[in-house]
């Protein structure tokens, strides 16, 4: 008999979490905005926000936590950190910032002006945002595949080389101050980039004279899905695969809240001497001394343990496979999701899941709603909401996908929490066709404004 799968893992402490009832779910909703942003924690009962800062740290990262060298200046958790950080990702350069928006305000202050264009595969909604504060704009270079949530594609988070260049001759090599390569790419449904298409994405850059810059939040799992997927890349370690994928850029920001395993920080790498002392003045102005960017002592340390044990294989393999679980469980019920499944998160195509709710009226939005009335789970909204509105219009724009995400935390919730999530889906997804109203904004920010936005029920 072939032995089952368990975790590589036991559980040394446990948080509870309270159960509620649905009245009082409609009440608290109601008293939110209708914003999932604005929940209380503990009116929650399974929270799939994010991923960001919410999993648990292992017994090592504790006892680094237990040693750190508060310092104000050259610290030795700093230097841990800083020696680890060149270990894993080969960059000489190295500044910590206190999470991931904070590591591109401080390199965007450096590269971005005003009329610049900075392509990508699907930008992360604070990438953009940062990008468009600057008066610049971000173009989508993502292959097509990826809007297609039933196309199964290994690496759906690729850049078609096809459009970049097509950016690249439409605008001067001034105007473009880098290319950003997520990985994985959250906005289209944590999906994988591979080695093939960064290496030649590097290329392409290269003959034009642009510099390639990672957006590093979920890394390891990108290098997981190399490892599984690309061939030639099964018998590498996971530490040798992101040591290459980092050769082919010229830097790097990160959110160590992700694949860091840590619930603080994160950094810039980068190889440009030039750069990085543009950017210490910055990350002195907004962020602290270049030794520290915003962090704790015991955070730096805790992040330098946290980068080792994210790439190594028995951890991602529980983690992303977890995740699969809960997408298998769902793809049974004939919940429509975002196929292959991401290494962080599951997507809902709310395109399909409730086509009758006009998307002027934010479907995306009105299913997240439903999850936690019905459940008490909490996901996101991956739509127009988060597509925000045109810079110049000021018109919504309507993006490809529709999707709720519902980000599964680190090494925090069992499988029995996956069974619980899947049977809620199964049970809204079974009364699909009732939901023909959405939701109409009342209040919100120019910018960024899926965090506060403000709704009322139509």
């Amino acid at each position: 008999m072939e032995l089952p799968y368990a975790e590589p893992y036991k559980i040394k402490m446990v948080e509870s979490i309270k159960r509620s009832t649905k009245e009082q779910r409609l009440k608290w909703i109601k008293k939110a905005n209708y914003n999932l942003f604005n929940l209380s924690s503990e009116n929650v009962f399974i929270d799939l926000l994010t991923d960001s800062g919410t999993g648990a740290m292992s017994d090592k990262q504790w006892a680094e936590m237990m040693i750190g060298d508060e310092s104000y200046a050259g610290s030795s958790s700093f230097l841990k950190l800083k020696k680890t950080v060149k270990k894993i990702t080969g960059f000489k350069y190295f500044l910590p910032t206190h999470q991931g928006r904070a590591a591109e305000n401080v390199l965007f202050s450096v590269l971005v002006k005003e009329g610049d264009i900075v392509p990508g595969n699907s930008h992360f909604d604070t990438t953009k945002g940062h990008i468009e504060f600057r008066k610049a704009t971000a173009v989508d270079c993502t292959i097509d595949e990826a809007f297609d949530t039933s196309i199964i594609h290994p690496f759906k988070g690729n850049i078609d080389l096809n459009k970049l260049e097509k950016v690249f001759k439409s605008h001067p090599k001034e105007k473009i101050p880098f290319v950003i390569l997520t990985i994985t790419c959250n906005s289209a449904g944590g999906q994988p980039v591979s080695v093939q298409n960064t290496k030649e994405v590097s290329q392409l850059c290269k003959k034009y004279g642009i510099p390639l810059y990672f957006d590093s939040a979920r890394y390891a799992e990108n290098a997981y899905f190399i490892k599984k997927r690309e061939l030639g890349y099964e018998n590498k370690t996971i530490k040798e695969i992101v040591k290459e994928v980092f050769s082919y850029g010229d830097g790097m920001t990160i959110s160590a809240k992700k694949d860091g395993l840590v619930n603080m920080g994160g950094f810039i790498a980068l190889n440009n001497e030039e750069v990085f002392k543009q950017a210490t003045v910055f990350n002195i102005m907004y962020e602290g001394f270049i030794t520290y960017g915003g962090m704790n002592g015991r955070d730096m340390g805790a992040l330098a343990v946290g980068l080792d044990e994210a790439t190594e294989f028995n951890y991602l393999e529980s983690r992303v496979e977890q995740v699969a679980y809960l997408g298998k469980k769902l793809v049974e019920y004939g919940v429509p999701v975002q196929q292959p499944f991401g290494g962080h998160a599951i997507f809902l195509d709310a395109n399909k899941f409730v086509p009758k709710i006009p998307r002027e009226e934010y479907r995306a939005q009105a299913l997240a709603i439903e999850i936690y009335i019905v459940g008490g789970i909490r996901g996101v909204e991956i739509g127009t909401v988060l597509a925000d509105r045109d810079p110049f219009t000021r018109k919504n724009r309507f993006p490809d996908l529709e999707l709720v995400r519902l980000a599964i935390p680190r090494r925090t919730y069992t499988n029995n929490h996956m069974d619980y999530i899947a049977a809620t889906l199964k049970n809204i997804y079974d009364t699909r066709e009732e939901a023909k109203s959405g939701y109409e904004i009342t209040d919100e920010a120019p910018i960024m404004r899926h965090f506060t936005v403000k709704f009322k029920k139509i």
